[in-house]
């Protein structure tokens, strides 16, 4: 059967984005980046339908000669018949550039797409500073260029090219960051490959693999959920076999490091300190770790954030990746098997607290379609977690907690149910406690509304009017 093109998928902003930078009547030097696998590449070469002046994709792992002769490869490509010699250093390359670029007579823009930068950038080479050079010399006092570089290695990126203290200091005319799918989109890229999946299953499919196009795209038609992840992450050789070293590898120099922090931040649920997580790493308290942990924020990979009411400067770090939790949650530990693993794990105690805990994830992840839908969309928020203090009696944790503008207080009680959520007089209590606590604890005397966020709804009985508000996945997917 024929494969079905990929279309480009949601991405308005980002459209709107690069439409502007195409009507701009200056230079652009333009980053693009983001996660290995989340259609950066892709909205590029869509948006701009390949049409380019010049277009290069660096070479994984390759050295410098190897890359420079990659570099002439796509000078002649572009070249309208002028022949170019392998440039000998980059200096070199980059004026080769300037040469054709200046032999090019279109009306418009003369895009130049130079994808997965960094992988060009090997120990020595200067390449950045014949980028530099290529940008201040030239390239910024001519109106109809707009330079668009790409790469999935967010550290190298942010501290080379973004942060850059010299030439390219501010020179980076526009960024544009590209995040994962929200569940909509997941429903929409789904829907455009003909794969048909309930909303519940499409939910629990972004608990696993994120909102990252790449992993949706190997999703196979006419199969169930639970018969694609055992085809991708536990069959031997399986579609997605060694995704997440893969991942952490591409994105990061010196990635054991990352995965170092990342495995002590999944034994965790609520998050750690910095200081816990220098303890469970061994790692050294310094400069570098600092970057660690803001190239992991930078990434998506964790977040960042301090307690309602927190009053010590001691912010905790969570890890939010749905496919990283993942990955040490089942596919570490249990490796490749002939057998339907995940298939078997289907309504296990084991999984059924995992997806607990991811929905709580995907619900942080979607705070926005949860304000939507309680009608506070207009107002300003302000988003926490919230755990009693060590020294309390009475242990008691919200991991949601919306503090709005108007004087009210959500707190959101998370369930993945399989039908409508049914309370029962314990978790009535529960809720009540919890409530107690966090207003005595805070001192707080606003208005405190427990909200249910769940699959379908609430069941209606003696207990359930405790929640001021429902919000169900059909929310979720706005």
């Amino acid at each position: 059967m024929e494969q079905k093109q990929d279309i480009l998928i949601g991405r308005d902003a980002e459209k709107k984005h690069l439409e502007s930078i195409v009507q701009s009547k200056e230079a652009e030097f333009v980053v693009v980046y983001g996660r290995r696998r989340v259609g950066k590449t892709f909205l590029v070469n869509t948006f701009f339908s390949d049409n380019y002046a010049f277009k290069l994709t660096g070479l994984a792992k390759k050295s410098k000669r190897e890359q420079l002769a990659n570099f002439a490869v796509s000078l002649n490509r572009y070249g309208g018949g002028t022949k170019y010699k392998k440039p000998r250093t980059w200096y070199e390359a980059f004026n080769m550039l300037r040469t054709l670029l200046e032999q090019v007579h279109v009306k418009g823009k003369r895009v130049v797409f130079i994808d997965e930068l960094p992988w060009m950038d090997s120990r020595g080479s200067n390449l950045v500073s014949a980028l530099e050079h290529f940008w201040n010399d030239w390239a910024v006092t001519q109106n109809e260029i707009i330079l668009i570089v790409c790469g999935s290695a967010t550290s190298w990126i942010t501290k080379k090219i973004l942060k850059n203290r010299g030439g390219l200091h501010n020179r980076v005319t526009q960024r544009i960051y590209i995040r994962p799918f929200t569940l909509a989109e997941c429903k929409e890229y789904l829907k455009s490959r003909d794969i048909i999946m309930a909303d519940k299953d499409i939910a629990e499919c972004y608990m696993i693999m994120g909102g990252i196009p790449f992993y949706l795209k190997n999703v196979r038609r006419g199969a169930s959920l639970s018969q694609n992840v055992d085809e991708m992450f536990f069959a031997d050789k399986g579609r997605l076999d060694d995704e997440f070293n893969a991942l952490y590898t591409s994105l990061f120099k010196k990635s054991d490091n990352y995965i170092k922090v990342v495995q002590a931040l999944s034994t965790k649920n609520k998050g750690l300190t910095r200081d816990e997580i220098l303890k469970a790493t061994k790692l050294e308290s310094n400069g570098h770790f600092t970057t660690i942990l803001q190239d992991l924020i930078n990434c998506d990979f964790i977040r960042c954030y301090r307690g309602y009411g927190n009053k010590s400067k001691m912010s905790i770090y969570q890890l939010t990746d749905p496919f990283s939790l993942f990955y040490y949650k089942f596919i570490k530990n249990n490796g490749k098997t002939d057998k339907p693993f995940w298939q078997f794990q289907i309504g296990t105690r084991q999984h059924d607290t995992w997806a607990g805990l991811a929905f709580e994830q995907l619900c942080l992840n979607h705070h926005k379609q949860i304000e939507q839908a309680l009608g506070i969309a207009v107002i300003s928020t302000k988003v926490y977690s919230w755990t009693t203090p060590q020294s309390a009696e009475e242990k008691a944790q919200i991991d949601l907690i919306i503090k709005r503008a108007d004087k009210v207080i959500n707190i959101c009680e998370m369930k993945f149910y399989d039908g409508d959520y049914v309370m029962k007089k314990k978790d009535h209590e529960d809720i009540e406690r919890r409530v107690r606590a966090f207003r005595t604890t805070n001192g707080i005397r606003q208005a405190i509304h427990p909200v249910l966020v769940t699959t379908y709804g609430l069941a209606n009985n003696q207990y359930s009017s405790i929640f001021q508000n429902v919000v169900t996945l059909k929310d979720l997917f706005k």
